[in-house]
């Protein structure tokens, strides 16, 4: 247990959830990252097979490029991508810190639906490690780290537990509030809080549109309303645009407890709330037990907040620092 303690008015669970994402917190972020946010190109990375995924390399001006040390690969979460709030947050202070940040966007996330006609799903593991490698080779660094928010956080921990095969060289890898197993994560978001039920849901239908005005002729993208719950709408596009036999298949296949992780070979931390109403906390003792596998857990927290003042900073982001430095 972690010694993370915010303010009185900071330690709901819900308080913390929000506040991570909600609009006036998005100033404070994106003026304490305008720098990282300057020096940003975008990219398009080749990850094979035809398919193609984005993201914005910052890097810091040196006058000898041999003399590059960190580099940060940072993946967002379900419906966010590389402009949301926790992850210009977590950028801005990486770069600040002296570390070259790539934020990577999923498919179909941020302005990347034109890219590949297949939908995502969060089995899509293989396009996710080769884009880390295409990372890699487009931009040498003397180490590459890697970090991810919830979702984020498990590609982040399936992309380690890949890495060595495919020839990524990670140094060490930070996962905030990961999924852990799914059909738990989607049980919590059905029957707690709806607020984030609706949110994800509202988020996922705008996707989905965007989607479509690109790819019209894919006709089962007509039904994007109707559902009652994600477990619905999520059963709807696996029958109709994947290859799993079932919901329960699907969910299972990007579960990284059980044995998911015991080959883990690349150092990597977990950073979770035991008050997360969204990832069960329960679910941490269903993850194998590599010795490279470490996990934090703190009291407060809510899904990756970690909002530690009022000023609304990370302490989460303050942690991988200290922990990518050690």
């Amino acid at each position: 247990m972690n010694d993370f303690c915010p303010p009185a008015l900071f330690r709901n669970p819900h308080v913390q959830s929000i506040l991570n994402s909600v609009k006036l917190r998005r100033p404070l972020v994106t003026r304490r990252a305008n720098r990282m946010l300057a020096a940003a190109t975008s990219h398009i990375l080749d990850c094979g097979d035809g398919v193609r995924l984005q993201g914005y390399f910052s890097g810091h001006p040196r006058k000898n490029e041999s003399k590059k040390d960190d580099l940060c690969i940072l993946i967002h979460g379900w419906e966010g991508s590389s402009e949301s709030s926790y992850l210009l947050s977590a950028a801005g202070s990486r770069w600040n810190q002296g570390m070259a940040v790539f934020r990577l966007n999923l498919r179909d996330h941020g302005p990347t639906h034109h890219l590949n006609q297949g939908l995502f799903h969060s089995c899509r593991i293989d396009e996710v490690v080769e884009a880390v490698f295409r990372v890699q080779e487009l931009f040498p660094h003397k180490r590459l780290l890697l970090a991810g928010f919830s979702l984020g956080g498990n590609f982040a921990l399936r992309v380690a537990a890949r890495a060595p095969a495919r020839g990524i060289n990670l140094v060490k890898v930070a996962a905030i509030c990961p999924v852990l197993y799914p059909p738990h994560t989607m049980h919590a978001m059905e029957t707690g809080l709806q607020i984030y039920h609706r949110y994800f849901i509202k988020k996922w239908r705008n996707s989905l549109r965007v989607k479509r005005r690109y790819f019209p002729h894919l006709r089962a993208l007509r039904r994007t309303s109707g559902f009652n719950t994600i477990g619905e709408m999520t059963r709807y596009f696996v029958e109709n645009f994947t290859d799993f036999p079932d919901l329960m298949t699907y969910l299972k296949g990007y579960a990284i407890t059980g044995s998911a992780l015991a080959n883990l070979q690349v150092p990597s931390v977990i950073i979770a709330s035991m008050d997360d109403p969204i990832i069960p906390a329960k679910d941490l003792q269903l993850l194998a037990s590599p010795d490279c596998l470490h996990i934090e857990t703190t009291r407060y927290g809510g899904h990756c907040g970690f909002l530690q003042d009022y000023h609304l900073t990370s302490w989460a982001d303050q942690r991988i620092i200290a922990l990518f430095h050690q």
